[in-house]
């Protein structure tokens, strides 16, 4: 490979999305930009007992993974990379092992370099058992510089 390993290539070991780590989630998602400054991402899934926490149940920090995971695939859309700086999570109720679920996050505003989202994961009825509003911020150009990434370009 000659120069620097793409985004994609470094993040494939990614718990959330990595298609490389055989412990991780594998979450895929479509990405919609019909409005290009408020993109919204979604994703199906569908969980085992390898992600337990209470009996029956996805454990409370997988599901705050799955939120925040969300939220982040709507920095590329913006044209921009960002990492979480702060996250709240409002269980609203448990989360069912081996039940289809939704996650859906949207970006709700700018301001500077800070990115604030928020995404739900819903159950196959539409009802929601947890709410993430996360703020993320840009990360640094010239940081970017020192690590061989860019701005993503859309």
């Amino acid at each position: 490979m000659k120069g620097h390993p793409t985004l994609d290539e470094r993040a494939s070991h990614c718990f959330g999305c990595g298609p490389a780590n055989p412990q991780g989630l594998h979450l895929s998602f479509e990405i919609d930009t019909t409005h290009p400054e408020a993109p919204t991402a979604t994703a199906h899934i569908q969980l085992t007992q390898l992600y337990e926490g209470p009996p029956g149940y996805i454990h409370g920090g997988i599901v705050a993974t799955l939120l925040d995971e969300s939220m982040s695939k709507l920095n590329r859309p913006l044209s921009v990379l960002a990492m979480t700086r702060h996250m709240e999570v409002d269980y609203l109720r448990p989360a069912p092992l081996h039940q289809p679920l939704t996650l859906i996050s949207r970006h709700l505003r700018r301001e500077g370099r800070k990115l604030f989202h928020q995404a739900e994961l819903l159950d196959s009825e539409g009802a929601v058992l947890a709410r993430g509003k996360g703020l993320f911020v840009v990360i640094d150009e010239k940081l970017l510089a020192r690590t061989g990434l860019t701005q993503p370009q859309i």
